[in-house]
């Protein structure tokens, strides 16, 4: 299991997006509003959820591989 560290702002971060993506979907079940809408806010939530968790996941998952890049490049010197 490996272990990676993160900063408050990339914890909210990720929680936002986390969170606009399950408020769209639940807007997309939702009888609440209308189906127009409905509709519209739920497809305009779940896109910023889904775009946003693209440099979120390179924030974390990235991060390591420079890391490791790093590592490497100062046991080669």
């Amino acid at each position: 299991m490996s272990t990676r560290a993160l900063t408050v702002p990339e914890i909210a971060f990720i929680a936002g997006t986390r969170g606009m993506l399950g408020a769209g979907i639940g807007l997309l079940l939702s009888a609440r509003l209308t189906s127009a809408q409905r509709q519209a806010v739920g497809w305009t939530l779940v896109v910023a959820g889904a775009v946003t968790t693209i440099p979120a996941a390179f924030a974390v998952f990235g991060r390591s591989m420079q890391d490791q890049r790093r590592v490497v490049h100062a046991i080669a010197e």
